[in-house]
């Protein structure tokens, strides 16, 4: 039972990769694929924030004469660099659903590319 405490971000972070996954496949609707995906981000900047945490560990600042255990940094500038683009992906699959509505009059895939069929005929 402890091994799973001690991994509860990373079991976290697969049940909502899993979840984002999910619904990103099984939902037609765009804006719900757009929302499985920023969950699927969510999973991962979790899953490398929590990799690179030491319990106990010190932020990475010279100590000197100090014999101390510094957590790894590197993990925190890729989430923050994630969230960023992550951010604009986002942005940019808002703006193209917005593109879709107005042409199409619905966020169903299904019912757009019926639609997008139709046209080309």
């Amino acid at each position: 039972m402890e091994a799973l405490l001690s991994m509860r971000y990373e079991i976290t972070s697969v049940v909502l990769f899993s979840i984002g996954f999910m619904t990103l496949l099984l939902h037609p609707n765009l804006i719900k694929k757009i929302i499985g995906l920023n969950i699927m981000d969510t999973a991962v900047y979790l899953f490398l924030a929590a990799s690179g945490y030491i319990d106990g560990g010190y932020a990475p600042v010279l100590r000197p004469g100090e014999d101390v255990v510094y957590i790894n940094p590197l993990p925190s500038s890729l989430v923050l660099t994630g969230i960023v683009v992550s951010m604009s992906v986002t942005a940019l699959l808002l703006a193209l659903a917005l593109r879709l509505y107005r042409k199409y009059n619905s966020l169903d895939l299904d019912v757009i590319v019926l639609l997008a069929k139709q046209g080309k005929e």
